[in-house]
């Protein structure tokens, strides 16, 4: 299989929903709700994200019959084809549909490419806002548009990334505790909060803000992102020896049978 080939074609996939999301980005997009987690940023969805995954698909749809691979993609039932084929597609076509919808910066385009054992092999992600590209293919490193990524310097205090605001965050002592325990570890003068984004920048703001680190909790009910809102990242982050793991420090599950839904073990992301 040509992984430079299928990764040029994510870049041009990316792009292309890149380019849809930026036609609409200054208009008032109608927001409908979705059977999904327990959060409302699960649960909107919008044309856009269905165009942005149209424009997706007539790059990527291709590649499925021509090397035999499987797709997962957000606005798609998932039919299974990923527990049979060697390689699956991984697509979220707009995350971060929320702040689009709030027309706030946060969103992007996320492409991944992941073996049946959920190893990622490729991973793309475009924000459209500043039309930033950055992606990485398994054992070449990672690149940012044309250029191998130069990481920034550390900053004396800690970024801590997440969607929503502390203080609106469940378990936020707990949340506290940590992020202060990790900053006296390192020395630190404390720690700051960044949040509002989508699951994908957030864990790009990981990389571009260190130390830094985002977090999600194990829990019960439905939510905690899905494999297409990790798998690119998480193949950005493998590719600079940096962890991103479920909450434990295990393996991250990027091909689960029970769903697609991250929830149950978490997901934790650190760049120190």
């Amino acid at each position: 299989m040509n992984l430079e080939h299928l990764n040029q074609i994510g870049i041009e996939a990316a792009v292309a929903a890149g380019r849809v999301i930026q036609q609409h980005m200054d208009d008032v997009v109608s927001v409908e709700q979705k059977e999904a987690g327990t959060s409302r940023a699960s649960q909107v969805v919008t044309e856009v994200d269905r165009a942005c995954e149209r424009a997706i698909f007539r790059h990527i749809l291709p590649t499925c019959e021509a090397f035999d691979l499987a797709l997962l993609s957000e606005e798609t039932e998932d039919d299974g084809s990923r527990f049979r084929k060697d390689y699956f597609w991984c697509i979220d076509p707009l995350d971060g549909t929320l702040p689009f919808t709030e027309q706030r910066p946060g969103f992007s385009v996320s492409i991944a490419l992941v073996a049946r054992d959920g190893t990622p092999f490729l991973g793309i992600v475009y924000d459209p806002v500043t039309e930033t590209l950055y992606h990485a293919r398994k054992g070449k490193g990672v690149y940012k548009n044309d250029s191998p990524w130069q990481l920034p310097p550390p900053s004396d205090y800690l970024t801590y990334v997440t969607d929503r605001r502390l203080r609106d965050t469940p378990r936020a002592d707990e949340i506290k505790a940590l992020l202060h325990e990790s900053a006296v570890k390192l020395g630190l003068s404390g720690y700051r909060e960044l949040s509002g984004a989508g699951s994908v920048l957030n864990a790009i703001r990981v990389l571009e803000n260190r130390p830094a680190l985002m977090l999600k909790f194990p829990k019960k009910e439905k939510g905690g992102g899905s494999i297409w809102d990790f798998a690119a990242t998480a193949c950005l982050f493998q590719e600079l020896g940096l962890p991103a793991t479920n909450f434990a420090g295990g393996r991250l599950d990027l091909n689960r049978e029970e769903g697609t839904f991250m929830h149950r073990e978490g997901v934790y992301y650190e760049h120190l």
